[in-house]
């Protein structure tokens, strides 16, 4: 067998912001009894896995340098999170996740890095461990760091309208596309793969 065979394929994936795009809006969330879904994210992410994507939560949680929770407690919500979209038939292949702060908080903690969004640093670590097509990814988030880091890293950046996503929208580029929630984005995808799939 050759070298090439051997090698792991390359694969698109779907990278999404969390608080205010997948879960509601709440300061520094890290309680498991103040989660809670947006509606329709259980259903859209298995409409993802479904349809071949990876899932993939980017996040920033200064939290942690900040000393408001320990990444103990980001580690037991992911594990709510994956648990709830298990009770779905849905699931996410990867959580990624930032906690510093370039100038508060914590000295362990406290650094500029680049793996806080808007740098890309979080979306290329997961393309290198997951095997990942940047260039034929999409990054959803309600915030201009979200949409900074997708173009950064080579992904289709989309807004949803959720969480800061209106208050983004006034300022962005009119260029990217922006969608209700992200039920809509995720439609907006699989349109996408079914446009390509014609043109096969």
């Amino acid at each position: 067998m050759t070298r090439d065979k051997l090698k792991t394929p390359i694969r698109r994936a779907v990278f999404l912001d969390r608080d205010g795009t997948i879960n509601e809006e709440k300061n520094y969330l890290h309680r498991v009894e103040d989660f809670a879904f947006i509606p329709g994210v259980p259903q859209a992410i298995r409409r993802l896995n479904r349809a071949g994507y990876l899932v993939v939560v980017v996040t920033n949680q200064s939290g942690v340098a900040r000393g408001y929770f320990e990444l103990s407690d980001v580690q037991r919500l992911h594990d709510h999170v994956a648990d709830r979209l298990a009770a779905e038939d849905a699931h996410v292949d990867g959580f990624f996740v930032c906690p510093h702060h370039p100038e508060a908080g914590k000295k362990a903690w406290r650094r500029k890095c680049d793996c806080r969004k808007g740098e890309p640093g979080l979306l290329l670590q997961a393309a290198r461990q997951l095997h990942i097509d940047l260039d034929h990814s999409f990054m959803v988030g309600d915030k201009q760091a979200d949409i900074e880091a997708g173009i950064r890293a080579g992904c289709t950046p989309l807004l949803v309208l959720t969480g800061y996503g209106a208050e983004t929208a006034q300022n962005l580029d009119a260029s990217i596309p922006r969608f209700v929630s992200l039920t809509e984005a995720v439609d907006f995808i699989l349109r996408q793969d079914a446009i390509l799939s014609s043109e096969a």
